[in-house]
């Protein structure tokens, strides 16, 4: 089939190139000038794995192409994808749908036959009623369907989520856009993957509803961790113990310094606004994200306490700086608290991310940026686990501790065990173990 992607960026680009790997031929709009001569020439402008390859491996095929024009990618589609940005609105915290409308409008003026006009950007319930009356009113001689086709991608394993995915949604009203949308994703359905059709607006509201369920998760188990801290518990017992329960499941039971990203909080926030719009309240979501803006706050807390109950005049070395591994999105991450309460409190701050420093770098500009894990560490009086990269699970524990002035370690991500930490001469603190505390203000009494 012939298929439109409106925005070329995380979302589009991802959905475009798995597109194309099916055998669709593929055409990806981007007003961006910058991001498409980058694209054309091979260059990726997101870190995602495997996503380099895949993109020149279908552009060689003559199966995905790249431009600026909206027009030129929405000639002869049998279906256009909106995969925009849809940030949270400054000031309210509703989902920021310009774009969205901008691309309808486009798409209005360009379609010269049927086609299925998908949102594929996270939405506001409703906001497919909203698409479709733009174009019909801008564009009332048209034939047209309008659905919605949520994404479920992690940032780090995109590619694999989109091709195995746990499910697709697809919201319709008509059934010539449930025969088009059943068509493209046929190579899926061989692979049993289950394919889900709802309403519009069920489809809209279920990828919110999923978000929120995950952060909720995550959050919960936080909370679970600060307990534990307090009546000599293990917080990773403790979620090994109910993940093992199939209706809880074992993901997102990860104890750490809070949830961040592109999606999660805003996508909370913006649920939290639908529920307001219609009269109602969302009480749980509303104190998940309460409660991951103050947990992200408190990591600062835990490293000065660690550093003696103050860490003025001293050098903070921080590994991770991402929201997560296998990226190089720095949206909301916990490091941006971490870092700029440190910074408050007197500290210097050095970090190394295998991936992130780039973008770190735009919004960390007093941040020393260092080249390894070891030159990040060397000299310093803290060391801070913040995002769980594979790299930092098999670090030489005795080689950073030698280069360090002060063997301090703070793991936000209970990365290593307390242990192999103290054999190789650390102080040791995690998130959610009641049962080790180490003798830190010895440091500061030093």
């Amino acid at each position: 089939m012939r298929i439109a992607i409106i925005g070329a960026g995380y979302v589009g680009l991802v959905t475009g190139a798995c597109l194309a790997d099916f055998g669709h031929a593929v055409r990806c709009a981007d007003k961006d000038p910058a991001k498409i001569d980058a694209l054309q020439r091979g260059r990726i402008p997101i870190y995602e794995p495997g996503l380099d390859d895949l993109v020149a491996r279908n552009m060689a095929e003559g199966r995905l192409s790249f431009g600026s024009d909206l027009c030129w990618a929405v000639e002869g589609a049998d279906a256009v994808f909106i995969a925009v940005g849809t940030p949270s609105r400054r000031g309210d915290g509703h989902a920021d749908l310009t774009y969205v409308y901008q691309a309808a409008r486009g798409i209005a003026q360009a379609l010269k036959g049927y086609a299925v006009v998908v949102t594929k950007s996270t939405v506001p319930v409703g906001t497919g009623d909203e698409v479709e009356r733009m174009i019909r009113e801008a564009r009332p001689d048209l034939h047209f369907s309008v659905a919605s086709n949520p994404e479920f991608l992690r940032e780090g394993a995109a590619i694999e989520d989109f091709k195995r995915p746990d499910r697709i949604i697809i919201g319709v009203e008509d059934d010539s856009a449930r025969a088009v949308m059943a068509d493209i994703y046929r190579p899926l359905c061989a692979g049993h993957a289950p394919l889900i059709f709802t309403t519009r607006r069920t489809a809209e509201l279920t990828k919110y509803a999923a978000n929120a369920f995950l952060a909720t998760k995550i959050t919960f188990i936080n909370e679970i961790a600060d307990l534990c801290e307090m009546v000599g518990a293990d917080v990773r017992d403790v979620s090994k113990g109910i993940g093992l329960d199939t209706r809880i499941g074992q993901k997102f039971l990860d104890a750490g310094p809070g949830f961040g990203g592109s999606c999660f909080p805003k996508d909370v926030s913006a649920l939290i606004k639908t529920a307001h719009d219609h009269g109602t309240s969302l009480r749980i979501a509303e104190t998940v994200a309460e409660v991951n803006e103050r947990r992200k706050r408190a990591m600062s807390r835990r490293v000065i306490a660690a550093c003696g109950g103050s860490v003025r005049g001293k050098t903070i070395c921080l590994l991770g700086l991402t929201f997560k591994p296998n990226t190089d999105d720095m949206r909301d991450s916990p490091a941006i608290a971490l870092v700029q309460a440190l910074e408050d409190a007197g500290a210097w701050v050095r970090a190394y991310d295998p991936e992130g420093m780039e973008q770190a770098a735009l919004i960390l500009n007093e941040v020393e940026y260092a080249g390894d894990p070891y030159e990040a560490a060397l000299g310093t009086d803290a060391l801070v686990l913040v995002t769980d990269w594979d790299v930092f699970r098999r670090l030489d524990l005795k080689r950073l501790r030698d280069g360090m002035r002060w063997p301090i370690m703070v793991d936000l991500r209970n990365i290593y065990s307390s242990t192999e930490v103290e054999a190789a001469g650390f102080l040791y603190t995690c998130i959610g173990n009641g049962r080790s505390r180490p003798l830190l203000p010895l440091i500061a009494t030093s």
